[in-house]
């Protein structure tokens, strides 16, 4: 916690009267809270995380101590029941319930005086919607990106000393594949269509009527030497699980199509990607993937980081949640958001 002293003139204190003084600066800081982060990860004092309504309308379990149990984060007490409204410490509200409707805000409550709002999403800027009927509302954010007060990213790097003797890649069937629910990006689009010209891709999903279930997803992908993993906007920091879980634990290269490289070379392992723009036509893409293929110490080479590192991946609603308790000292107090919409 900082502590802001103002002087705003000079006091004089005489011999009388400085014990009482003393005592009184001490008084005040025995009653100030004093909230820290623990070496277990969480906070010295309880807080109470309301979550007014399940994203996607997929509901965990929160009987017990989950964030103890789980994540190892203390005095962290996660809860969705909405009797609970008065005493919690936060409240979190899923962008995309409100964006399509499916969830109204509390607005007929009276907000208790330390209680505040948090507003929770993993989505583009570009895909959220209009947030201007927003202004006012909420005084936390949390979203992939780092500049959120709280920030939950899709994955992360996780150094961690490994045997690469022992990483053993599946055997390759496929030059390249891809994963796609949608054809509405243009942008991926176009560089697929292109990109199809010059090398075999297979592709699966909902947009191609080939779904395919969770089970059998990475053990697909895990068939090809490359995973075009193409976000569906170029927005800064949006990196999702089409890197982290498509590609990174499915054991492939990805071919990453988003943000500008540098937002890339700044999570993920070194020499572990490769980057659309980095080639002047999609012409010269095909032909470079086609010859890291043939290749197998060239292939090999963008595995190196597991020597190093592992990948941890965020799935789970309950663990980004608690991680609000893990930075609760740190989020602003007094604050209120009259623009949600972050820069792309």
């Amino acid at each position: 916690m900082t502590l802001c002293w103002r002087f705003t003139r000079r006091l004089t204190i005489t011999p009388v009267l400085m014990p009482l003084v003393v005592a009184s600066i001490i008084l005040s800081f025995i009653r100030m809270p004093q909230i820290q982060i623990s070496s277990s990860g969480g906070s010295t004092v309880n807080i109470t995380i309301l979550l007014w309504y399940w994203p996607f309308h997929k509901n965990y379990s929160l009987k017990g101590d989950v964030c103890l149990q789980s994540y190892g984060i203390i005095n962290c007490h996660l809860v969705d029941n909405r009797s609970l409204y008065s005493s919690a410490d936060i409240v979190v509200f899923h962008h995309k319930e409100l964006q399509y409707h499916r969830q109204k805000l509390p607005l007929h409550l009276p907000r208790p005086d330390q209680q505040r709002w948090l507003w929770m999403s993993l989505e583009a800027p570009e895909n959220t919607g209009n947030l201007d009927k927003y202004a006012g509302i909420f005084n936390l954010t949390m979203s992939y990106r780092s500049d959120a007060d709280v920030t939950v990213p899709y994955g992360k790097l996780v150094r961690k000393r490994r045997d690469l003797s022992s990483f053993v890649l599946k055997h390759k069937t496929h030059l390249a594949c891809w994963v796609v629910s949608n054809y509405r990006a243009k942008h991926r689009i176009q560089v697929y269509q292109e990109l199809k010209r010059i090398i075999p891709v297979q592709v699966y999903g909902r947009a191609v009527k080939k779904p395919l279930t969770e089970s059998a997803l990475l053990p697909t992908i895990s068939n090809c030497f490359f995973y075009l993993a193409f976000e569906n906007t170029k927005s800064a920091q949006y990196i999702t699980e089409k890197l982290w879980r498509n590609s990174f634990q499915a054991g492939t290269v990805p071919v990453v199509l988003g943000p500008p490289r540098s937002d890339y070379e700044a999570v993920a392992p070194p020499h572990s990607f490769i980057h659309v723009d980095d080639f002047d036509s999609i012409d010269s893409l095909g032909h470079f993937l086609q010859e890291v293929a043939k290749d197998e110490k060239r292939y090999m080479s963008y595995f190196n980081w597991h020597r190093d590192n592992s990948i941890k991946l965020y799935t789970d609603w309950r663990e980004r949640l608690c991680t609000i308790c893990q930075v609760y000292d740190k989020l602003p107090i007094y604050n209120i958001y009259h623009n949600l919409s972050f820069s792309a």
